[in-house]
């Protein structure tokens, strides 16, 4: 059997307005409207504080980042109902998110717990700052952070586990094996016209990222 050739989408079947999108989907149920607050209350704290990983999206002049943010548990302070803390942890020095944040204080997180389906979400605006008293608070082997994001919140929801489960996201059994995907190595010699050594690149990144985590 031959597979068809695939092609691009017929634009005329783009959705371009709300009166076109809105008769596709059901209405929003009542719990959907309800689960989205103003403020950060006791069970959407423990949320956050039981996760170790975020997802920071931001806008800029150039267009839209989503940037990975992890640590152990509780490493993003909840500073009161309407504040959180995400402290600026050692990476690739692109700094994509916070030249996106001079220009846009917009922000969304995406929380996620290994093991648990349900996500949680918060929007809001958010300032670089290089307060020395703030910064020290959230010092790890005594390593500080250049800089923490305080963020604003504006609404805090949880986002149901359909997708997790689609996903089966947390079963080990479908942990994807390290030689089944390119290697950034690989990446690297290949968009690099092999100017960067892949293997080279693999076999030192390990010990780069041990050192250089904080």
């Amino acid at each position: 059997m031959t597979t068809p050739s695939l092609r691009q989408p017929d634009s005329r079947f783009d959705i371009v307005d709300i009166q076109a999108l809105q008769p596709l989907f059901d209405s929003v149920g009542e719990a959907s409207r309800a689960k989205e607050i103003d403020y950060i209350d006791a069970n959407y704290r423990a949320l956050i504080e039981a996760s170790p990983f975020v997802a920071l999206a931001t806008s800029g002049p150039d267009g839209v980042d989503c940037s990975p943010r992890g640590d152990a548990p509780g490493f993003i302070e909840v500073l009161d109902e309407r504040t959180l803390v995400l402290p600026e942890r050692r990476g690739n020095n692109r700094i994509d998110s916070l030249r996106n944040l001079i220009t846009n204080p917009h922000v969304a997180l995406l929380f996620l717990i290994p093991g648990i389906g349900h996500t949680l979400r918060v929007n809001g605006r958010a300032r670089i700052n290089a307060d020395p008293v703030l910064l020290a608070r959230h010092a790890v082997d005594g390593k500080v952070p250049k800089l923490a994001l305080v963020i604003d919140v504006d609404t805090v929801f949880f986002q149901c586990s359909r997708a997790i489960v689609r996903a089966d996201l947390w079963n080990p059994d479908r942990h994807v094996k390290p030689d089944a995907v390119p290697s950034p190595g690989r990446i690297l010699e290949a968009v690099t016209a092999a100017r960067i050594d892949g293997q080279a690149y693999d076999r030192e990144l390990p010990g780069r990222i041990g050192t250089s985590l904080y």
